[in-house]
């Protein structure tokens, strides 16, 4: 089995190779298929992370913008990390909202903190994932840490512009998700 950090680098490595036209069909079928698929009629609230454009992570603002678009009754939240090293959420309240932290991860300079209670659904970033809904993101733990505060029945959603990956080592500090959605298929774990 291979490790996390293999993991984390062989998928690094296939997301910096897709080209711009490549990045931008992915997104598409990827934003299609999430609301041909997600059930958003009972959420109210959905924490989504923004993308690491440099890190060509799946382009979440085109869910964003449809979101906002067509299902007006859901209320948008987005992460921030804070001084302490723990991720925060924040309603979203525009683009305006959204800089650039230090190290290059869009974040918002400004806002009304949003409740963990609140949150219905959680689209979670992930670099890959396996069969069982293991994920490996960037080694940080600061989505586990956040998922653990949401209440028990708040669904989890991972994105991937690719299929799973063999068996991924996991921790009782991991969260398994309950759903990813691909460009090609929606793969459901705990539904």
């Amino acid at each position: 089995m291979k490790s996390k950090q293999e993991i984390r680098s062989e998928y690094l490595k296939l997301r910096q190779r897709l080209t711009l036209l490549e990045y931008e069909q992915l997104n598409k079928k990827l934003c299609s298929l999430f609301f041909s698929f997600v059930d958003l009629s009972a959420v109210k609230c959905l924490h989504i992370f923004l993308p690491i454009v440099s890190k060509k992570e799946p382009n979440t603002l085109l869910i964003i913008d449809r979101l906002k678009k067509d299902f007006l009754h859901v209320r948008i939240s987005i992460p921030k990390i804070d001084g302490e090293d723990r991720l925060i959420s924040f309603y979203f309240e525009g683009k305006q909202q959204i800089a650039e932290n230090q190290w290059g991860i869009p974040e918002p300079k400004f806002g009304k903190e949003t409740p963990t209670q609140e949150i219905d659904l959680v689209i979670v970033p992930l670099l890959a994932f396996d069969k069982k809904g293991h994920r490996v993101g960037y080694g940080k733990g600061y989505y586990d840490r956040f998922i653990a505060q949401c209440r028990p029945d708040c669904k989890k959603v991972g994105l991937s512009f690719f299929e799973s990956a063999d068996l991924i080592p996991s921790t009782k500090h991991d969260i398994a998700l309950n759903y990813v959605v691909t460009p090609s298929q929606v793969h459901v774990f705990n539904p």
